[in-house]
């Protein structure tokens, strides 16, 4: 295993992705960050949630309330239909914005990121919990799955396009995106450039 270079935290829910969730597990740990997963947990003292495809099980134990930012180089969201579970609400209000604990701790995370401190990843359906909240995607370029093209649109975003498809990967500041499961070895590589190079800055 490569030196620690510090860890990397995973936002994750029931049906996340799979083929993301064994490949964040092997290829950042080759390449020196630990990985955390988090979650909101209930008042539990852990969750098991359970991938798309019944195949993979995800033991969870940092709850997001909890999570100190300063704590981590990166934070990616998982793709699947995990980031929709964690922008559930037992109870609304007509005209208060989105209190779940994962969309909080996200606009924390944005802060952090646009103030040059954090990388966030979002890869395919994963997008979904920065549309939570349009403040948080506001004027920025973005790339997703084609299925929530509109959601993201209408979240205030600029999708960004290859053909005719959603460009495979995109870089707007610190927030790295990724079209689906099908580019995550192109995603990861990004996303670990763009960590160690904010990693070369610091030690220079």
């Amino acid at each position: 295993m490569a030196t620690n270079k510090g860890k990397i935290g995973v936002l994750i829910e029931e049906h996340f992705d799979e083929t993301e969730y064994i490949r964040f597990n092997e290829f950042f740990p080759e390449n020196g960050y630990e990985v955390d997963y988090m979650s909101h947990l209930w008042n539990q003292e852990s969750l098991k949630f359970n991938g798309n495809d019944h195949q993979a099980e995800a033991t969870v134990t940092v709850e997001v309330n909890n999570v100190n930012l300063a704590d981590y180089k990166g934070i990616i969201l998982i793709g699947g239909y995990a980031m929709d579970r964690l922008r559930y609400e037992p109870s609304v209000k007509a005209g208060k914005p989105n209190q779940a604990p994962a969309v909080e701790f996200l606009r924390k995370a944005v802060k952090a990121m646009d103030a040059g401190n954090l990388k966030i990843g979002t890869i395919c359906h994963s997008m979904w919990l920065f549309c939570a909240d349009t403040e948080l995607l506001k004027g920025r370029k973005v790339t997703c799955a084609h299925n929530i093209l509109c959601d993201v649109e209408n979240a205030g975003a600029t999708i960004v396009y290859e053909g005719e498809e959603t460009a495979a990967t995109h870089i707007d500041g610190n927030l790295i995106s990724g079209r689906h499961p099908g580019v995550v070895e192109e995603f990861m590589q990004l996303f670990l450039q763009e960590l160690d190079k904010k990693q070369q800055v610091a030690v220079g």
